[in-house]
């Protein structure tokens, strides 16, 4: 079992391009594929819970918009301030999820380039040096 001071181990470049890829699709799955775990967990968390939030969120958004629109089109002729808050109160945790789930996939991201650098550098420190040419 590995401690948490001790470096993850290392994946050859092909399967480093894989966790990149895995990681673009679905947050975190990369990244536990690349054996760095306890990242991975909380990326596809984020991500999840993002994805959950704006989901529903958006849904509700729409349904008070559908309620509120002609009010709200009304109101705002006549205070344009007041109508972009109650806007902003309705679609508000909407954003919020979008903005988690960007960061659970900017970190997933971030983590597979970080992989696929270590795996390049292994793989280049792994080779023999090619011979010299006089």
């Amino acid at each position: 079992m590995r401690t948490s001071l001790e470096k993850a181990p290392a994946v050859n470049v092909q399967t480093a391009w894989g966790c990149l890829t895995a990681n673009l699709a679905v947050p975190g799955s990369g990244s536990m594929m690349a054996h760095r775990r306890i990242s991975g967990i909380v990326q596809g968390t984020l991500a999840i819970t993002g994805m959950a939030l704006s989901a529903i969120f958006t849904v509700r958004f729409f349904a008070w918009y559908a309620a509120n629109r002609l009010r709200l089109e009304e109101s705002a002729l006549e205070d344009p301030v007041g109508a972009l808050l109650e806007y902003w109160q309705a679609i508000r945790w909407a954003i919020v999820g979008i903005c988690l789930f960007g960061i659970g996939w900017l970190w997933a991201l971030l983590t597979s380039l970080r992989v696929l650098r270590n795996a390049r550098r292994a793989e280049v420190a792994g080779k023999p040096a090619p011979p010299k040419l006089c």
